[in-house]
């Protein structure tokens, strides 16, 4: 099956290169080319193609308001295209809470140079986001406008990053490269276990592991736990290094609880969540009692940086039995391991459902392997959470 694709760039030389790129495969037909926002949104509907490639700084109308009336008038999968800068990475998760699925870094110069493994990374994130879930459009506000604060501890640790001193503009991640389904694209749908709800524990830890479409998933989730929430998080979504940062801090400034970047030796404590820095792996030892991250280069023999395979696996080893692992959206398989060395050590491990999923990838490799305890749609974790972590 063909995939047609709109491709939305004010530049004439991004627009002939992609096409050429995408067209080139022979599983994807560009069926028109939009030169600002305004454009694309009208030949989204005239056209209906099954993804659209947006830019997100354009004349006319912005990358973020065309995904907005995008999404509006006829849910269509985006993929946008951003710079991998800090203000770059605000820009694209603005665009995701607006409704993107994904993004990739827009870069002339790679481009140009017309790689086969470039042309590969298009064409299969292409094919991915064809195959994902756009969201409505929210009447509401953008969610860049923080919730009132809430009382948490004035003290931060040193290597903590300050709040924005204005809303930040969501910059959304990339997952990894390597985080895109295998050829046959569309993998058969696991049957939705019945959820199991089981009675409030104590945890040592909460690990959420998610790629695509997390961004949006992990507000939705971290944004339900109030300050008082009685353990600590630790957080690996796929995401570059300069995305990361931003991340953290738009997160920070609209939950309840703490969030921030990890940095190697940060102490676990309840009412923080620590994100695994993007480029890097994030481990957790307990040793004297004392539960600390550790920050490792990114092995090059992983796919994914970080991985949650390898964070979960560490908690597995330091906290066997008294770890609640949660994973969400995304494409691939991560984290299904690190979950199976969790349920062996006897831990609880919860999956978001299909139906809630912007990509069932993730989950559905734990929900296959049998290593779910509980199937729940996006809505329902946050306040399970609450209610079942003591």
């Amino acid at each position: 099956m063909t995939v047609s694709v709109l491709v939305v760039d004010d530049s004439g030389f991004f627009r002939k290169r992609l096409t050429e790129i995408l067209t080139a495969s022979g599983q994807i037909k560009v069926v028109g080319a939009a030169t600002n926002g305004r454009e694309g949104v009208e030949l989204a509907e005239k056209l209906r193609p099954d993804v659209i490639t947006m830019d997100y700084e354009m004349p006319v109308m912005d990358g973020i308001s065309a995904v907005r009336e995008i999404m509006k008038k006829h849910p269509i999968p985006v993929l946008m295209f951003s710079s991998l800068t800090y203000e770059g990475a605000r820009v694209t998760l603005d665009a995701l809470e607006a409704g993107a699925v994904d993004f990739l870094p827009k870069n002339f110069e790679e481009i140009a140079r017309d790689t086969s493994q470039l042309q590969k990374i298009l064409i299969d994130r292409i094919l991915d986001v064809a195959g994902s879930k756009p969201r409505h459009s929210s009447p509401t506000a953008p969610s860049s406008s923080p919730r009132p604060p809430a009382s948490r501890p004035a003290d931060r640790s040193p290597g903590a990053a300050k709040p924005l001193e204005r809303p930040v503009r969501p910059a959304v991640e990339r997952p990894a490269l390597s985080e895109r389904r295998p050829e046959s694209a569309r993998e058969p749908e696991a049957p939705r276990r019945p959820s199991r709800k089981t009675p409030a524990r104590h945890y040592s830890v909460v690990a959420i592991g998610t790629s695509t479409g997390g961004p949006v998933a992990l507000q939705k989730v971290l944004t339900a736990l109030p300050a008082s929430f009685p353990a600590p998080l630790v957080l690996v979504q796929h995401m570059p290094a300069s995305f990361t940062p931003a991340f953290a801090e738009r997160l920070n400034k609209l939950c309840q609880i703490e969030v921030r970047q990890a940095e190697d030796g940060d102490v676990l404590r309840p009412g923080l969540a620590l994100l695994a820095p993007g480029g890097k792996q994030m481990m957790v030892e307990s040793r004297g009692g004392q539960a600390r991250v550790r920050i490792l280069p990114g092995d090059e023999r992983l796919n994914y940086k970080p991985c949650a395979d390898v964070t979960f696996g560490s908690l597995a080893r330091s906290f066997p039995g008294k770890t609640l692992g949660v994973i969400l959206t995304g494409m691939g398989a991560d984290g299904k391991e690190g979950c199976r060395m969790m349920k062996q050590s006897g831990s609880v491990v919860w999956s978001q459902d299909e139906k809630t999923s912007v990509i069932y990838g993730m989950p559905m490799a734990v929900a296959k392997a049998g290593l779910t305890d509980e199937v729940l749609p996006l809505e329902e974790i946050g306040p399970r959470l609450v209610e079942g972590v003591s």
